[in-house]
């Protein structure tokens, strides 16, 4: 179980989620047979490891405590997580710390380019933290960011996922115009589960971003996520997939929730792998061009063989 206290220098005890301290313990059922993972351990893994190490940065694979770190890695996969490792916010799920976060690090886009290069990465996936506190919600950074692994990638496609850029005007715009290859902005949850879940989000706002996406520019891939074993029923998740293609969205992922510590929300359940191909399978008859749905499926897992199938899609349909 992943701790709920950093650990530094400057603050020996610092609680990693001050708003989770004082919960009562939520326990999960024990993982099944079918989630199970190998311990990061290969060269590949530790070669990534050292160029994220060396160029300062953040990833979300670390963050999040995400099962697929050390396959990922070892294929020197990563998902860079820019503005900061403290997020404003404080979903029940996720395994990122909170708090009030440092300054921008100016430097940070020429940071990820030299990375993503470094990597020979063909498709890179970069999100961030949640920055309420900035009047933009990080929008100038972010394309920044596309911007600079254009400049020193020319070749690789880009992919985003970001925040939802609540109360943030013309943030969304600055992003899209920067013109990421993906889109993706998760919806997390059903909308009866972010009260508990994501009570910082509004559910109809992010519907409401990822069709404005199509609306500015309709050849960007659009991309969302959900997690399930959150206590959602079987028809809210069909739901969902009806309210994500009334937005026109192209690609859906859907994983199995994961508690990283005994202070986040418990597992209700643990979907098994034919449910799952059962969601992919009707998701693909409502429309989507691309879906993944399995128990390990995160946003960014396989998304370099994800984006040329999804392409593919789009250019089968045109002909």
């Amino acid at each position: 179980m992943v701790t709920i206290v950093d650990i530094n220098a400057n603050t020996p005890l610092r609680p990693r989620h001050p708003e989770k301290v004082n919960r009562p313990d939520s326990v999960s059922p024990a993982k099944p047979a079918w989630i199970r993972v190998k311990a990061p351990t290969t060269r590949g893994y530790a070669d990534t490891r050292n160029i994220v190490r060396e160029n300062g940065l953040v990833t979300v694979c670390e963050e999040a405590g995400c099962p697929n770190i050390g396959e990922c890695w070892d294929k020197k996969h990563a998902t860079f997580m820019i503005m900061g490792d403290t997020c404003t916010r404080a979903c029940a799920f996720c395994n990122v710390k909170t708090g009030m976060p440092a300054a921008l690090d100016a430097g940070e886009p020429e940071h990820v380019a030299e990375a993503t290069f470094k990597l020979g990465l063909t498709h890179v996936v970069v999100t961030s933290v949640d920055r309420d506190d900035l009047a933009d919600g990080g929008a100038a950074h972010i394309a920044a960011t596309i911007r600079a692994i254009r400049a020193k990638c020319p070749t690789t496609t880009i992919e985003v996922l970001t925040p939802d850029f609540l109360r943030k005007d013309g943030a969304l715009e600055q992003v899209v115009a920067a013109k990421p290859d993906v889109f993706n902005h998760n919806l997390e949850t059903v909308p009866s589960r972010y009260l508990s879940v994501r009570p910082g989000a509004r559910y109809f706002h992010s519907i409401r971003l990822l069709q404005r996406i199509k609306e500015i520019d309709p050849t960007i891939f659009t991309k969302s996520g959900i997690m399930v074993g959150l206590g959602e029923q079987r028809h809210e998740v069909l739901q969902v997939m009806d309210d994500l293609r009334s937005a026109e969205v192209d690609f859906l992922t859907i994983g199995q929730y994961l508690q990283p510590t005994r202070k986040h929300h418990a597992v209700m359940n643990y979907v098994t792998p034919e449910e799952f191909s059962n969601y992919e399978t009707v998701a693909y008859t409502k429309g989507f061009l691309m879906v993944s749905a399995s128990p390990l499926t995160r946003s960014s897992h396989h998304a370099g063989d994800d984006f040329a199938k999804l392409k593919a899609a789009r250019d089968a349909l045109a002909r």
